[in-house]
């Protein structure tokens, strides 16, 4: 199976690294977070990847390169011409992804001991449109989700914005927060059903087919899951990722 590893963001919390340098490209113990993901997904024979760039691009590109893309085969996904986020990003890289009955999206700057066999076992088993990893931990955001781990909206916590499509009937509101981890399975299926245009999140496409897609929650609550997007978390994970990378 093919990854597509979401490279292409301003990283602008990662100032002021980031005015000179991509996000991928930050380092944990001397690793980027590229190679680290890249190797990561080696553990689990994902040798073929996807990586989308926009912010300082061309080192991104060099850098592959340079590397040989640490042994794995790597494909460019070239959005320096305009901002897409990641489900623009997704829609620009469907021609790279046509023959890929199932596939895994996640972000470069996330580090996780998530376990892809598993998480691959239950979305063969439920065969939803897309699987998200979630955790139960606290966040500013949530996904919203049934009884049947059926994603149902999304809420922001901080602001009070809920969205949840009118056509999601739970008269009792009982609905799980789960936060996103930032990895998902998706299904070739959903590559067609992507009716947004240019800018536009994966949370925006997820919102956009809940109501009438299967999409599933997969929790790995008890994993190490980090978001490396500021300084002080590239600092934490030196000894909260220690283990794996």
């Amino acid at each position: 199976m093919k990854a597509f590893l979401l490279a292409a963001g301003l990283g602008t919390r990662l100032k002021p690294f980031t005015d000179h340098h991509p996000k991928a490209l930050a380092k944990v113990k001397g690793k980027t977070l590229l190679e680290m993901n890249i190797r990561n997904l080696q553990r689990f024979g994902v040798f073929d990847i996807i990586v989308n760039v926009h912010h300082f691009g061309a080192q991104i590109i060099e850098f592959i390169k340079k590397e040989d893309g640490f042994g794995s085969r790597i494909e460019i996904s070239d959005e320096r011409n305009e901002v897409l986020e990641t489900g623009g990003g997704l829609k620009k890289a469907t021609p790279l992804l046509e023959q890929e009955k199932t596939f895994l999206v996640m972000n470069v700057d996330v580090l996780s001991n998530f376990n892809l066999d598993k998480m691959l076992k239950q979305h063969y088993a439920t065969k939803p449109i897309a699987t998200l990893a979630v955790q139960k931990r606290t966040s500013s955001r949530y996904f919203l989700f049934n009884k049947k781990d059926q994603l149902c909206g999304w809420q922001n916590i901080k602001t009070g914005v809920q969205k949840i499509p009118v056509q999601i009937e739970n008269p009792e509101k009982n609905f799980r927060q789960l936060a996103f981890s930032g990895i998902q399975l998706l299904d070739q299926e959903i590559l067609n059903k992507i009716k947004l245009e240019g800018k536009f999140s994966l949370v925006d496409l997820y919102l956009a087919l809940c109501a009438s897609e299967n999409i599933m929650a997969w929790n790995h609550s008890n994993d190490i899951w980090l978001d490396v997007g500021t300084p002080q978390s590239l600092k934490q994970a030196e000894t909260a990722c220690a283990s794996f990378i």
